[in-house]
């Protein structure tokens, strides 16, 4: 597979204080990542480094020009509360998605307003579009914030812990979605629900300061242990679960 982005040596921090150390990592299209590893582990900087939000205080990354450039990679943000409260509707939320790639002053013409509706429509999001976000629902808010993600028709699609807020009644079809958006598009997803996106994910990058990568969507216990990623264990079946370890 073709690397579309690479990180060499990436060292990240908050106020000095340390958040990424040493990060090697190759994002080769047509994967699907799933992002790992404990809280405050850097699982979002990596993200954010990824972005552009955040500047790396060493080490370089390399985008292959030819297939990949900033504004081919759409973002879902983890979605925290408060983030609806704004009197805006949800097709113009969407649209705001076009603002990186037309510019922050472009006005947004018909072509754009049917690329709103048909992302709203593979969503099932459709009936909302004059809605107001700060009438919506969790679920359905992560549905706009995936809708404005997609309009854009990504290369590269990083999603921040999207099962958060996605209902059950979405969640398999949320799933599913992202698996026959991954025929097109690479993805790029940080999840603490790993019994569920391990069913779905190509490869798994654990994080926790340090980045260890596990070219599969199988990971077992021990390689968690030996990649220093304290997580619950991964379980395979047909129905998502997780074993705690013994406690």
């Amino acid at each position: 597979m073709t690397t579309l982005i690479e990180l060499k040596g990436v060292n990240a921090s908050y106020n000095g204080d340390p958040v990424l150390e040493d990060v090697n990592l190759k994002i080769k299209e047509s994967d699907f990542i799933g992002v790992i590893g404990p809280n405050g582990g850097g699982k979002t900087t990596l993200l954010k480094v990824i972005l552009g939000l955040i500047k790396p205080v060493s080490g370089e990354i390399v985008f292959n020009i030819d297939k990949i450039r900033r504004n081919m990679i759409g973002y879902l943000p983890q979605i925290a509360e408060g983030d609806n409260n704004f009197p805006v509707s949800v097709r113009d939320v969407v649209l705001s998605g076009l603002m990186i790639i037309k510019g922050h002053n472009a006005r947004m013409n018909r072509e754009d307003r049917i690329k709103a509706d048909i992302v709203l429509k593979e969503l099932g999001i459709y009936h909302l579009r004059n809605k107001s976000l700060n009438n919506l629902s969790g679920g359905e808010l992560q549905r706009v914030y995936l809708c404005r993600a997609l309009i854009g028709s990504p290369k590269l699609l990083l999603l921040d812990e999207p099962g958060n807020y996605v209902d059950t009644s979405f969640e398999q079809g949320f799933y599913d979605k992202l698996k026959e958006l991954n025929k097109t598009v690479t993805l790029m997803m940080v999840s603490h629900d790993v019994g569920t996106i391990s069913a779905f994910v190509k490869s798994f990058a654990c994080v926790n300061r340090k980045l260890h990568f596990h070219d599969s969507g199988r990971i077992t216990t021990e390689q968690l242990k030996a990649y220093d990623c304290p997580i619950q264990l991964i379980a395979h079946g047909d129905v998502p679960h997780t074993v705690l370890k013994t406690h």
